[in-house]
């Protein structure tokens, strides 16, 4: 297949450059090579490519950078996607579209599956939400891909910050009251791979399985990396004091790949060991 890539620079972006390119043509824009807020921009660099599909990581991640600049963000995540589908429909392409847990309000008390109703509660979330709602109206040949959490080799993530701020100190406060499921781009991108090879479209989430909370998986971090003598400290989301509203539960089940495909993620925590395994 020959398969397009915006955001390719990025962590799940070359991630998924490196995976999918040892059986498909694979190729990827970034911000260098086509602004993807830029409709002209985009439509061209598309064109030119000639993709069957097109996977669009290129996102505005930053949440509360979002919360304090929401044109940015929905230029981004919202009309950046709204561009690519578009792109994708002039040459009939599929597209597969990268979303959030976040989507979600974080009320629910057990794991959300794909159809229950989103109701994201930043700006961040909101203009995710967004893009996932330009591809469902405007694509007959579309993936989203919710997933939570993401660490990887290829950019900043929170283990890394954990390590090396354990390397600074010798009492860390982590919060303890935000519960999800630490995801390894490197479990989620064969899975990604499998799916697409399916051509079912929909709505589909991917993170590995099992929950924690920061706390806990800060506490994991430092027992897998064998980093003794620092105390890890829980606080509550309120005395950190972010301006964006995070989901105190957004833990994902990956339902629909359980009723057709099969579940293959594994645990966070075999995840996390796996990333850590190999070296830093």
């Amino acid at each position: 297949m020959k398969i397009l890539i915006t955001g390719h620079k990025g962590m799940l972006g070359t991630e998924l450059m490196h995976f999918l390119s040892q059986e498909h043509e694979v190729s990827g824009i970034d911000l260098e090579e086509a602004d993807i807020t830029d409709r002209a921009q985009i439509m061209e660099a598309v064109a030119i490519r000639t993709p069957q599909l097109v996977i669009h990581t290129a996102a505005y991640t930053d949440v509360d950078g979002c919360e304090q600049h929401p044109d940015l963000a929905y230029q981004v995540n919202a009309i950046g996607t709204q561009n690519v589908a578009l792109a994708c429909a002039r040459i009939d392409a599929a597209m597969v579209y990268i979303s959030t847990d976040f989507v979600f309000n974080g009320r629910k008390k057990q794991p959300y599956i794909e159809f229950d109703a989103p109701d994201p509660q930043s700006v961040y979330a909101r203009s995710k939400l967004a893009g996932e709602i330009f591809v469902r109206s405007l694509l007959r040949k579309g993936f989203i891909v919710r997933t939570s959490w993401l660490f990887g080799r290829h950019g900043k993530n929170f283990v890394e910050t954990i390590l090396r701020l354990a390397g600074e100190r010798n009492e860390l406060s982590i919060v303890n009251d935000q519960i999800g499921s630490p995801t390894f781009a490197g479990d989620l991108v064969p899975e990604m791979a499998r799916l697409i090879a399916t051509e079912a479209y929909g709505i589909y989430h991917l993170s590995n399985n099992g929950a924690c909370s920061w706390f806990d998986y800060a506490r994991k971090i430092l027992e897998l990396a064998h980093v003794e003598n620092v105390r890890v400290v829980p606080i509550s989301t309120e005395a950190l004091g972010r301006p964006a509203v995070r989901p105190a539960y957004s833990v994902l089940r990956n339902y629909c790949m359980e009723l057709t495909i099969g579940d293959r993620m594994r645990s966070w925590e075999e995840g996390l060991a796996a990333y850590l395994a190999l070296g830093r």
